[in-house]
Order: structure tokens, then C-alpha cells, then sequence
């Protein structure tokens, strides 16, 4: 789920009786003079723990769990009917890549944080030529660490593509003619944390001052009662309560935010504060976010005049994460990828840029006329209500910075989504009062869900609260990302929206070509028009025009090469009139000899750029060839195009 924090910096805390340690953060003499560090007795002999890498001031040890919501081992067939942990998804990349070896190539981008690789693999059939002579399309999931349902995402689309490949004509035609580049996990430490820990984190494990305190995550969670979760605790508080039962909720369950001091409960995440600031939870693993450090319009965390844009958890500097820049990295590498999406959770919406303005503003109206009509084709797909840019329809006019929509727009000109995949179990309103809120939501829960996804409230016994109670909607499984049962219709949906979009790349095919005398000089010499004609199949054009201005694509190009085997020596064959002719080098006239070497020349180059074609229709290349004292010429022509592909070898005679 995106967030909007690029406001100022706050204030710098005061530090509280410190002592600082490698890996730990001891704090005395708060709150009554308690500790409020618990003594990690729970690392006990035999418990296996998690342990994350990078100095941090807080514990970088988590009790190792297993959610029941995920398969830690892979199985024989791959069911998404469950969550899948990073070991089993790099554990199908791998099967795949020996079951499909013909069409599927797996391999490293880049490295994590702590040393993890990135695997990443194409999807395309190489008998038909490399990936990168053919329109692409870049799918990833898994940036945000416990948005895990994009990687699913990811993992269901592969799966269709091999399983259909040679039995579905759709997808053969597809996987014969363009490159399907997948990443399943952008963030393989966060995911790994999230699948085997209480913890979650915003993107990276990266050791992160969240609070700004100069102090790195020193207040993560706790699991308290080690049940696995890091659920919501609830304490009485009449002096600061700023909450109620809901008496819309008769069940009790559901909390009712009031003002300060009208309320009988406090509550937070599970948790202690560790720090002494005042606040629980606030400076948990990580921080950075993998989602800010884009290029494009990147902000740093702070400036200098108090007046300019901040964005937290931006990065030291743009791509300063290896993860960032191994996207990045590999699109730069690959401009012939077209289309991308790249999904996190869990506001249901198929969001585009821009991301720091309007629409209409900035972009080319025929650029944002395409993006239009694939937010068109996701509501109906999908069904999400929302559809739009970053800025208006998600932020309400609040801008986000190195964001991944802008740079896949602006600096990459390609069509560029950041989906956000899961509604949060916001699925309808049942009492009709205007608002999904958490109780139609528990609605739902007990219906639909056989209540899995609400913990009843427990009571447990808080090391400075006392007496307080645990429970609360499962933030895994049902706030952040589908309960399993759930997971399969929103992720087909989701793969069938990015498969809809990769349909839509360019396709090019020959069309006719067209000989035709124009003129007869008197020194035995004759004038012919040659016109190759490119057709593009496809509905997306050649190339967006943002990609043209910021040349991130080359212009569409038309190469021919003659065959002059058997030419004279000494004596010109022929001209291409007007036109820049590339190496070898020619003489004045024609290419009977090269004037250096005075060596037969074997075959001759010339080549015309042409305008981008549009879907569904048509581009000529018309060259005029001035043959001397010869009766005919032959050659092939190619077609060059950066995002539209590689067409070769069309034969053509002048004569």
C-alpha cells in the first residue's frame, strides 16, 4: 500500500539513559523507573531464530515461525491456494527453467541487501529469435516486503504462460513473437522476513532511523504472547482513552476512534517502547522504501531551506538500493521492453503516473490516450473501481517522488503501472451507511471467511500496561494480502490484466513491395523506385512519443543490403540517390570498388529512417536506385525498431 510521507522532517528526540551495545539497546530509569526492554529470554537453547544482517540499535533476532497460510516447501504441483515462501518460488523458477529449457532462461539481476540473489527469468520461444529482437513486457512483484501478493501474482501468470504455451493459440503466438520478462521477488530479504517472522517492514532490511532519533531500528515489535503475530493490544486509559467499543458492533470487537480523554481505550501494534520516546513500534526493521528511490523526480529525506519537498525513505540518493538499480539496471539494458507493471497491495486500483501532477498537464495526449484505455481494460478485468494517475486519483493532489510510474513514463517512456493489488476485505457495505469500514469488513470476516480473519480479544499481562488484551484483524493475511482462499481470483485477475496489455505490443509483419521505373538516362543508366511497406499488426505503436523525446528508443529504421557478387571491376553498378549510405566506403558514383583498396566489393548497405507505426496500420520506405549498365539487382531489406522489433530478410529484385 503506498503512503504519502514527504513532509518536513520531525523534531529530534531527546535521548532517554542510554546504553548502547552492538545489536542491542538497553534502556533504564522510564516509566517509573522500569525497563522496558524485556529480557530475551525467548532466545532460549533449541529455539530457531531469524536473524537479519546490518548494525542496528534494537534486536536483530526474530523467533523463526511457520504461518499456516504458506508452503515452505515445494510440493509437485504448484497450488495458490497458499501463500508461497521465497525458498519454494526460487525452487519453480528453477524446475521451469529445466522443464520449459526451450523457452524460459533464468538468471541473476542483481543482489539484495544481505546478499540474497534477485532472480529474474524471460519467457520467450528463442527458436523464434533472441528476446531482445522482439517487444517486451516486465512484470515484477514483491518491491514492498509484505505486499506478497503482487509476487504471487507474478507466479500465477508464469505458470498459465508454460502451462498454455502450445496448447492456447493466444499464448503461443505470443511467446513466439515477443519477450515476457518476470521477477516474482523484488525484495527477497523483506519477503523472506515476512514469510518466517512476526515482523513485517516497509521494503528493505536495511538498517533505517524511522523516527529520526539518530537511532536505527531500535523499536521493532514484539510478538508478545508468541503466538506468531504482531496483532493489536487494547489497555484502559480514562485519562488519554481516544476510544470506544463500537455500539454499532454488538460483538464488542471493533473499537470506535473518540477525542482524547472521552474514550476508555488506548491501543497499538503488539509491542513495547523500547526507546522511551513515547511511542511503540515506531522504528521497526528497515524503512527504506524501494517505491521512492526512482530517478524521477527523487527528493531527498531532507533539505536545507525548510521550504523545498522531502520524501521519507527516499534513499541517500537516487538508486542507492541494489534492488532499485537492478530494475533499473536491466529496463536501461532492455529498451525494448514496452510494458510494465510492477504490484503491491492492498488498494484495490490500477495506478499509473503521473506522480507530482495532472495528467493533461504533462503527458502527450496521445501517450495518455493509451494509458486511458488500459484503465478501461483493468476495471473490466478486474473490476477495481479506480483507475488513474498517482497524483489525482490516489494522492487527491499530493505528490509522491521517485516514484516507479514516473520513471517508467518520464525517464523510460514505456506504459508503466504500480498496481495495488486486494481491497483489505473492504467488499461491501452492509449497512448502507455510505462507508466500508471495519465492521461491515468483520461482516464479511465471519461470513465469507469463517471468521479466520479476526483474533478474539485475549487477555494477557503487559510489562508496563498490566492488564491489557490482545487480538484484532490479522495483518497479513487479511488486512495487508488476501486470506489464502481468497488469493487466486485476485491474482488471475491481476496476471490476466498484464497479459491483456502484452497482447497489445506491436507487431510487425512485411507488406508489399513495389518496383517501379521512374526515368532513362541516355548514359545507359535507369532510375527505380523500391517501397518496402511494414505493416504493425499490433495496437500499440512503435514507440510512445515520450519515448522519442527522451530517446530511450532509436528511430524505426529500414536496411538494404545488395548483393554485388559478380560486379566489374572498376565499372559502377548502381546508386542509391540521396540517400546516406553506410560502410563500406563508395566511390562518387556507385559501389563497383572501393577506392582505397580497389578490392570487389561483396554487398552494400543503405538504409532510410521512417516515422513510428501505428497499430493497425502501415509505413512506407521508398528508396530510388540509379542502376548502371546492368540488367537487374538484388537485395534484402530489414526492419529495425527499438520497441516494435527486428523483421529480416525480405528479398526484393530490381530489374
Amino acid at each position: 500500500m503506498e503512503i504519502n510521507p514527504h513532509a518536513g522532517p520531525k523534531g529530534q528526540k531527546p535521548m532517554k539513559n542510554l546504553i548502547i551495545l552492538p545489536g542491542l539497546l538497553l534502556i533504564s530509569a522510564v516509566l517509573s523507573g522500569q525497563p522496558v526492554r524485556p529480557d530475551r529470554s525467548d532466545k532460549e537453547p533449541g529455539k530457531k531464530q531469524y536473524t537479519v544482517s546490518g548494525f542496528r540499535h534494537g534486536i536483530s533476532y526474530f523467533p523463526l515461525i511457520q504461518l499456516p497460510h504458506v508452503e515452505y516447501k515445494a510440493g509437485d504441483t504448484l497450488t495458490f491456494d497458499r501463500y508461497h515462501s521465497l525458498d519454494v518460488i526460487y525452487a519453480w523458477l528453477k524446475k521451469w527453467e529445466k522443464k520449459y529449457s526451450d523457452i524460459v532462461e533464468l538468471y541473476e539481476v542483481g543482489k539484495s541487501f544481505e546478499g540474497r540473489p534477485i532472480l529474474q527469468m524471460t519467457i520467450t520461444n528463442r527458436k523464434t529469435g533472441n528476446d531482445t529482437d522482439k517487444p517486451a513486457a516486465f512484470f515484477e512483484g514483491g518491491r514492498h516486503s509484505g505486499e506478497v501478493t503482487g509476487s504471487e501474482c507474478v507466479m500465477w501468470l508464469a505458470n498459465y504462460l508454460l502451462a498454455n504455451y502450445g496448447k492456447d493459440p493466444d499464448v503461443t503466438h505470443l511467446i513466439d513473437t515477443k519477450a515476457i520478462y518476470l521477477k516474482p521477488v523484488n525484495n527477497p530479504d523483506g519477503h523472506n522476513l515476512y514469510m518466517n517472522t512476526a515482523q513485517s517492514n516497509r521494503s528493505t532490511v536495511r538498517p533505517y532511523d524511522s523516527d529520526r532519533d539518530g537511532l536505527l531500528d531500535e523499536d521493532p515489535p514484539e510478538d508478545l504472547d508468541n503466538d506468531g503475530m504482531i496483532l493489536t493490544m487494547r489497555w484502559k486509559d480514562e485519562k488519554k482513552g481516544n476510544l470506544i467499543q463500537d455500539p454499532e458492533d454488538s460483538t464488542g470487537r471493533i473499537m470506535k476512534r473518540v477525542p482524547v480523554g472521552k474514550g476508555i481505550y488506548r491501543s497499538s501494534s503488539e509491542g513495547i517502547d523500547n526507546d522511551g520516546d513515547g511511542e511503540i513500534n515506531e522504528d521497526g526493521i528497515g524503512g527504506l522504501d524501494l517505491h521512492r528511490n526512482y530517478p524521477e523526480n527523487w527528493r531527498p529525506m531532507t533539505e536545507k531551506t525548510g521550504r523545498g519537498y522531502t520524501q521519507g525513505g527516499s534513499g541517500e540518493f537516487p538508486l542507492s538500493e541494489s534492488e532499485t538499480r537492478a530494475v533499473v539496471d536491466f529496463l536501461l539494458a532492455h529498451p525494448n521492453v514496452y510494458v510494465v507493471n510492477s504490484m503491491d497491495t492492498s488498494v484495490p486500483m490500477h495506478l499509473r503516473p503521473p506522480s507530482t501532477s495532472p495528467s493533461d498537464a504533462r503527458m502527450y495526449p496521445e501517450d495518455l490516450a493509451w494509458y486511458r484505455t488500459f484503465d478501461n481494460i483493468g476495471r473490466k478485468i478486474t473490476g477495481y473501481k479506480k483507475a488513474g494517475d498517482v497524483y489525482n486519483d490516489y494522492g487527491n493532489g499530493n505528490p509522491l517522488f521517485g516514484h516507479g510510474p514516473d520513471f517508467g513514463y518520464w525517464y523510460f517512456g514505456a506504459i508503466w503501472y504500480g498496481d495495488e493489488i486486494w481491497n483489505g476485505a473492504r467488499f461491501r457495505d452492509y449497512n448502507n451507511d455510505g462507508d466500508t469500514n471495519q465492521i461491515d469488513m468483520l461482516r464479511w470476516d465471519d461470513e465469507v471467511n469463517k471468521g479466520e480473519g479476526f483474533h478474539e480479544w485475549k487477555p494477557f499481562r503487559h510489562p508496563v500496561y498490566g492488564d491489557i488484551e490482545i487480538g484484532g484483524f490479522d495483518p497479513k493475511f487479511f488486512l495487508q494480502n488476501p486470506p489464502a482462499p481468497q488469493l487466486e481470483t485476485w491474482i488471475r485477475n491481476e496476471a490476466m490484466f498484464n497479459l491483456e496489455m502484452a497482447k497489445y505490443l506491436p507487431q510487425l509483419e512485411w507488406g508489399n513491395t513495389e518496383v517501379k521505373r521512374l526515368k532513362v538516362w541516355k548514359t545507359d543508366s535507369v532510375d527505380y523506385q523500391l517501397k518496402i511497406t511494414v505493416l504493425n499488426t499490433g495496437r500499440l505503436p512503435t514507440a510512445l512519443k515520450q519515448a522519442d523525446l527522451v530517446k530511450i528508443v532509436r528511430e524505426d529504421r529500414i536496411e538494404l543490403q545488395f548483393d554485388t557478387t559478380g560486379l566489374a571491376k572498376g565499372k559502377p553498378s548502381w546508386k542509391v540517390i540521396e540517400e546516406n549510405k553506410r560502410a563500406p566506403s563508395r566511390s562518387g558514383r556507385g559501389m563497383g570498388m572501393s577506392d582505397e583498396t580497389e578490392r570487389p566489393v561483396r554487398a552494400a548497405v543503405a538504409s532510410k529512417n521512417i516515422p513510428y507505426t501505428q497499430g493497425g496500420s502501415s509505413t512506407d520506405a521508398i528508396f530510388t536506385i540509379r542502376l548502371y549498365n546492368r540488367q537487374e539487382l538484388r537485395g534484402k531489406a530489414g526492419m529495425y525498431s527499438t520497441r516494435g522489433g527486428i523483421l529480416k530478410d525480405k528479398e526484393f529484385v530490381i530489374k
